[in-house]
């Protein structure tokens, strides 16, 4: 389960990153504003969103300590 919880933020960092640098590029190549915008909050998001959820991924599936 443990190695399960350590893919997710791995996978939906990568997800965000990938997203948001080809919508960078796409925005920048035509000169748009609004989708250079939507892939920096994406890139942004991917900074936040993967540590956190590695973060929580590790706090819920710690081994309890023994006694």
């Amino acid at each position: 389960m443990k190695t399960l919880a350590r893919i997710g933020p791995v996978v939906s960092f990568a997800f965000c990153l990938l997203g948001g640098v080809v919508l960078l590029l796409n925005g920048i190549d035509k000169e748009n504003g609004l989708l250079s915008g939507i892939g920096l909050f994406f890139i942004g998001m991917a900074f936040f969103v993967g540590p956190m959820l590695w973060l929580a991924a590790e706090k819920y599936c710690s081994k309890p300590d023994s006694k």
